[in-house]
């Protein structure tokens, strides 16, 4: 059977710089590989998975979807944030017609699971912007002074991007964590090499780590 690849970053840094773009296509490689499936074509997209209308905004997706219908086949995507961590646009997107195999999922997961893990994902973003708003109230209410707000919020979305590699390497110390940071090529959320203090921010931003 065939499938089409569909790659999603969230912007144009991360595709500048090949974070996720790499890790994803070879995702979807092994997934055909190990399922005897042939990639019939790839889209890549730049943009954001926020909002329930943002397929208006993914001309690449809809691309994917397009020639999926042509082909009848599924598009396959390597993780379900990928498409999006808003339920409401998962339900959308099921509302196409067009099935969707999520690699790290398998390929047997239905589309009512689909729809479960969109929700679950999707209370796991709004946990973390609230850990992150908790985490600079209690700051500001000590008196320590606070940066740009929304430099901050840029580093907590930038957070939930490199979790699991976090989580990887979560049995490191601080600087080698930023060393193997470092090797890959996954620059922080300022653009800059990691150190320890930057690794510290992000672990105790996902809650990771106590501050």
């Amino acid at each position: 059977m065939g499938i089409i690849s569909y790659i999603r970053v969230s912007t144009g840094k991360q595709a500048k710089s090949g974070l996720g773009l790499e890790a994803q296509r070879a995702a979807i490689a092994r997934f055909a590989e190990g399922e005897g499936h042939e990639i019939m074509g790839e889209f890549v997209e730049v943009e954001t998975g926020k909002g329930a209308d943002a397929l208006d905004k993914r001309a690449q997706l809809a691309a994917a979807l397009a020639e999926a219908r042509k082909r009848k086949c599924p598009v396959a995507v390597a993780k379900l944030d990928r498409l999006s961590r808003d339920v409401h646009f998962i339900s959308g997107l099921m509302a196409q017609k067009v099935p969707f195999v999520v690699t790290e999922l398998g390929a047997d997961v239905d589309p009512f699971l689909l729809h479960l893990y969109a929700a679950l994902a999707e209370k796991e973003r709004a946990l973390i912007s609230r850990r992150t708003r908790d985490a600079l109230a209690a700051k500001k209410a000590q008196g320590k002074q606070l940066g740009n707000p929304q430099l901050l919020a840029a580093a907590a979305e930038r957070d939930v991007l490199i979790e699991p590699i976090l989580r990887e390497l979560a049995g490191l110390s601080l600087r080698a964590i930023a060393a193997e940071l470092d090797r890959r090529g996954i620059k922080s959320w300022s653009g800059k090499p990691w150190n320890a203090p930057s690794v510290q921010a992000a672990l105790v931003r996902l809650g990771l780590l106590s501050s």
